[in-house]
């Protein structure tokens, strides 16, 4: 498939539009020199809207548009659990979490480790989440990205792949933080209004011309077993989402480790004004969570009517969008685009952020401002440069790359809610405990994943946690 010439001048019109937009937002002031805060928290200056649009762009991307649609075209709509516990999970970060890491003043998670129990446990969990945000989540969303780039615009995978990359890395360059949370509210719009034009199209074609309800009443009809929330023991994946664990178990130890302690999520949050506009920037965020199973699962379930003999569920997205007309594709592909570039800058700069603040300034190093910019910006482009050479090789070969995101991530995540939990609000909670923990639940869940291999990592993640405490 290739895209008309008026999809293709609506892509470009909006790489242009976004790149011009993030240049101005992060113009300063004449004779003020951008400054670390500037750079990676915004000069705290973020207002709630950006806050919480600016959360569902790192959150949203390829790996969740792509990966999930997949995911609900092989499992259904209960892979949408995930978007709905995400959902209450805000609620709580805003209402407990943010409190304490804003009256700390930290720049980055690991800074908050240091305060709290010292420099070791700051040291390994920075080194942890470069190698996650590098070799997990920017590969996979580059990957994921470029297979829809590459199937709906008919270029080559790798090119695809390389340009985004490219991209997503020039347009937040210069002005960090700000580039990134300022646009992010154009590209959230984009994103919901594209989500909601392919969901309601696929629909009405499944219905053909009797509407979207009745598309969805034969979509539910033909495919009932789609549309449970709970599966049982008998569904071939319920590795993936083991029944009631989704509700009571290891997915909360998962979505509180996404939402209260990962760096490139709560790095918006730290960047508010003050706390009342972090906290109704994540209640604003919550909202729109409600909103993603019809955005992002709704049109991998109508693939399988539509769609029904693909080789991989990864490819359902963008089968759907090869069905729109045009000029609707071109601007539901912008908003995938945005999404994915979104989603890249926003980790990205997370990168920068903890290789500059807590590995570079901490060795002795104590340069002027402007360097420890410099610094960030040269991070920035190494990491993007790792991504791209290893998202092939360590993504090729997965079928749902939205459970390898999440199932790879769950070997780190009870010991990182374990750490932060007793952090934050048991005071006799110590820096060799918190390592022991740290370590320790890794250990558990490679034993567990090689003597119980059949174990749904779900129910792994909840077991680790309970023996981590």
């Amino acid at each position: 498939m290739k895209l008309a010439t008026l999809d293709t001048v609506i892509v470009l019109a909006y790489m242009a539009g976004i790149f011009v937009l993030a240049q101005v937002v992060s113009r300063e002031k004449a004779g003020h020199q951008k400054d670390a805060k500037d750079y990676f928290l915004a000069s705290k200056s973020l207002p709630w809207w950006a806050i919480g649009a600016s959360l569902i762009a790192a959150n949203i991307s390829a790996e969740q548009i792509i990966g999930m649609s997949g995911s609900g075209y092989a499992i259904g709509l209960a892979i949408a659990s995930y978007e709905w516990m995400a959902a209450l999970t805000l609620l709580l970060v805003g209402k407990y979490f943010l409190p304490i890491f804003l009256r700390n003043g930290i720049y980055t998670m690991p800074q908050f480790l240091e305060q709290r129990y010292g420099g070791r446990i700051r040291t390994l969990m920075a080194v942890f989440w470069l190698g996650l945000y590098i070799f997990v989540n920017l590969t996979s969303i580059l990957w994921l990205g470029s297979i829809a780039v590459s199937q709906v615009a008919g270029i080559d995978q790798m090119l695809a792949l390389a340009l985004l990359g490219a991209f997503a890395l020039l347009y937040q360059l210069y002005g960090g933080l700000k580039a990134v949370a300022l646009t992010d509210i154009v590209q959230v719009s984009l994103l919901v209004l594209g989500g909601l034009l392919v969901a309601g199209l696929t629909l009405s074609k499944i219905g053909d011309g009797a509407g979207i309800v009745a598309g969805f009443s034969k979509l539910w009809a033909a495919h009932p077993e789609h549309f449970h929330m709970i599966l049982d023991k008998t569904s071939p994946y319920y590795k993936d989402l083991p029944g009631l664990s989704v509700l009571i178990g290891g997915m909360w130890i998962m979505n509180v480790s996404y939402w209260g302690f990962n760096q490139y999520i709560i790095q918006r949050a730290l960047a508010a004004k003050d706390l009342k506009e972090a906290q109704k920037g994540v209640l604003f965020a919550a909202f729109l969570k409600l909103l993603m199973p019809v955005i992002v699962v709704l049109p991998g379930i109508a693939a399988l009517m539509l769609a029904p003999d693909l080789t991989r569920p990864d490819q359902a997205y963008p089968s759907m969008m090869q069905i729109l007309p045009t000029g609707i594709l071109g601007l539901v592909f912008a908003a995938l685009v945005a999404a994915i570039v979104a989603s890249l800058a926003s980790k990205i700069n997370s990168i920068a952020t903890i290789f500059t603040l807590d590995f570079y300034q901490r060795a002795g190093n104590h340069p002027d401002q402007r360097h420890l910019v410099r610094v960030g910006r040269i991070a920035a482009t190494v990491a993007v440069l790792l991504a791209i050479l290893t998202a092939k090789p360590l993504l090729g070969s997965f079928d749902q790359a939205f459970q390898y995101i999440q199932e790879y991530t769950g070997f780190f995540t009870p010991g990182i809610v374990v750490i932060f939990l007793l952090g934050l609000f048991w005071k006799r909670a110590n820096e060799a405990g918190a390592l022991a923990a740290a370590v320790g639940s890794f250990g558990l869940s490679i034993l567990l994943k090689m003597a119980w291999p059949e174990l749904p990592f779900i129910d792994r993640v909840g077991i680790v946690f309970l023996l981590a405490l």
